[in-house]
Parts: structure tokens; C-alpha cells; sequence
């Protein structure tokens, strides 16, 4: 992730290279996308065979926690250099300074990576020569239903997720006319808020079970995206402000519940690339698409309340795919 992202920041523009500036550009892009999908799902395994049992929840948690920081500090980052540098630099040179601020967190991953031991579960199955040498085969033919179950919830919380907070900017910035930069650190506000209440939220997961979080996460979308849109709609700034700090308490339980869940529900010798294959091929189809089917709704029916309904839909989706998962807090992993 860190060498695509350098090298985006390093990339000759169009007048030196040509077309293959927005080849390699989309190249790199893609590539960042490609190992994110491995880490995010890979860290929500290694937590998942890693924790205790009965606070696999919490500190699963902290996966989806860490992403958000990440993402509202490197948004923070960019607004940091164009405030610094103004934005005619920001164009020509400037936007490269906080791709390169990847090259020490490189170093730093690298060094981390390096004193990271395989999880005990992974270790146990290896001793007992219990691993699977196809897993992605033996996902697709073995567990199937397992996998099922991951792309429906995945589905959902990606595109509720990107719909609610991504898009969420778009709208409230090109349709409803708001001042960019305070819609900049409103959303940069709520995400910093996720980010704290993730873990507590995990937490009640293990005492409440993942089941019930899911189901007011995803009822709280179905109550709460219409309203939060038809108040952002009424042109007040501060109502808009604590319709949208409200309406991040679904994302926050979705995000910090559906991490752990995932690992619970595929066996060790098959998770990682059960949960990789299920939960990636969720964010293409719910994540990738969201902002872009919200805006189209948008300009098609001239409604603004329209991806609202969208995320009532995909949320509704969720609710059906969780009818048919068994609660799996606090219980040991299958191997």
C-alpha cells in the first residue's frame, strides 16, 4: 500500500510522460485498493485468532477504528498542505506532499511486520498439519453459505458506509450548497468520533451478542438516513451538524460489529481467504458503487431524499442476510 501510494506521489504528470501518466496513475490506484482489501481483512483475522474469546469483539473493534483514523488523517493531512500552500500550489506540486508522508509509515509497517508471529489457532493447525493447501478452492466448494453470508452483511455495511459518510459530503457540498470547508470538518469531526466509539461499541458486542448490535445498526439506518437527509435539506448548518453526528451511530456499530462477526463465521484454515474473497467482492459491489449510484439517483429523480432510500434497501438486504447467522459472541472459533 505504502509503494503504490509513493509512487502516485512521485508519478510524472501528463506533460512529461503523456497518456501513460493517467495509465499508471489508475495502475498505482488500483494497486492501493488491491493490498488494502489483503491487509483489512488480514488484521481482522490475526485479531479475530489472537484475542480472548470473550473480548474478540473489542479488539476486533479497533480494525475498523484504526481505518477510520486513517482515513480522517489523511484527509486532515491534504486540508493541513492546502491551507499551508494555497490551492493554485496545491494543483501544480503541492497535492504530491501527502502521498510521499506514506515513505516513513513504510518503514514503520516494515518494522512491525517484521516481530509479528503467527496467530496461536493458525499455529495449532499447522503443527497438526490441518491447513488447507487450496483454501480459496475450498471455501468456494466447502462454505459456500459461510461466504454467501459475508458478501450480504459486507454488502450492506459498505454501502451503507460509503453512501452515509463518503457521499455524504458530496451532497451536502454540490446539491445542498453548504461552505465546503465547514462540510470538510464536520465529516472530518463525525469520523474522529467513530473513531473513539468503535471499540465500546465492539465491546457491548460481547456482552449483548453481534446479532443484536447488527440488527439496531442496520434498523438505525433505516430510521435515521431519510431523516438526517431531510434535515440536511432544510438549509440550517447547525441542524445539519447534529443530524449528521447522530446518524454516524449506525456506521459506528455496523463498522466495529462486522469485523469480528466475519472472522467468527469462517473456520481457521480457510478464514483469511474467506473472509478476503466475501468481504472484497462486498466492497466492490456495495462500496465502489454507492457514491456513484447516489449521485445518479439524485440527478435522475431530482429527489434529493433518493440515496437515502437506496440506503434503506442495502440496509434491508443486511437484515435479511443476518436472519440466517447464528450468534457468535463469546464462542470458540472453529477450526
Amino acid at each position: 500500500m505504502g509503494f503504490a501510494t509513493a509512487c502516485i506521489g512521485l508519478l510524472p504528470g501528463y506533460l512529461a510522460i503523456g497518456v501513460l501518466a493517467p495509465a499508471l496513475l489508475l495502475a498505482f490506484r488500483l494497486a492501493q485498493g488491491f493490498f488494502a482489501g489483503g491487509e483489512v481483512t488480514g488484521a481482522a483475522t490475526y485479531i479475530a485468532e489472537c484475542a480472548p474469546p470473550a473480548r474478540r469483539g473489542f479488539f476486533g473493534a479497533f480494525n475498523p477504528a484504526m481505518a477510520t483514523l486513517g482515513l480522517t488523517l489523511a484527509t486532515a493531512a491534504a486540508g493541513l498542505a492546502s491551507a499551508l500552500f494555497g490551492t493554485p500550489a496545491m494543483s501544480f506540486w503541492a497535492w504530491r506532499i501527502p502521498l510521499l508522508l506514506s515513505m516513513p509509515l513504510i518503514v514503520l509497517c516494515f518494522w512491525a511486520r517484521r516481530r509479528i508471529e503467527d496467530s496461536p489457532e493458525f499455529e495449532r493447525l499447522a503443527r497438526e498439519a490441518r491447513l488447507s493447501r487450496t483454501p480459496l478452492r475450498e471455501v468456494i466448494r466447502d462454505h459456500l453459505p459461510e461466504l454467501l453470508k459475508i458478501i450480504g452483511l459486507g454488502f450492506a455495511q459498505n454501502a451503507a458506509g460509503y453512501v452515509g459518510v463518503v457521499y455524504l459530503s458530496i451532497h451536502l457540498t454540490r446539491f445542498l450548497k453548504y461552505n465546503p470547508t465547514q462540510v470538510f470538518w464536520l465529516i472530518s469531526l463525525a469520523t474522529l468520533l467513530s473513531v473513539v466509539l468503535m471499540p465500546l461499541s465492539g465491546g457491548l458486542s460481547d456482552r449483548v451478542g453481534r446479532r443484536t448490535m447488527l440488527t439496531i445498526a442496520l434498523i438505525g439506518y433505516i430510521v435515521l438516513a431519510p431523516a438526517t437527509m431531510y434535515l440536511a435539506g432544510l438549509g440550517d448548518f447547525r441542524v445539519t451538524c447534529v443530524a449528521v453526528v447522530i446518524s454516524i451511530l449506525p456506521f459506528v456499530m455496523l463498522q466495529s460489529v462486522g469485523y469480528p462477526l466475519y472472522a467468527e463465521i469462517m473456520p481457521t484454515r480457510v478464514r483469511y481467504s474467506g473472509v478476503a474473497l466475501g468481504f472484497n467482492l462486498a466492497a466492490i459491489l456495495g462500496g465502489a458503487t454507492g457514491p456513484y449510484i447516489a449521485t445518479w439517483l439524485v440527478e435522475r429523480t431530482g429527489n434529493p431524499l433518493a440515496p437515502a432510500f437506496y440506503i434503506v434497501l442495502v440496509a434491508a438486504i443486511g437484515l435479511a442476510t443476518l436472519a440466517t447467522v447464528p450468534e457468535t459472541a463469546r464462542k470458540p472459533l472453529a477450526a
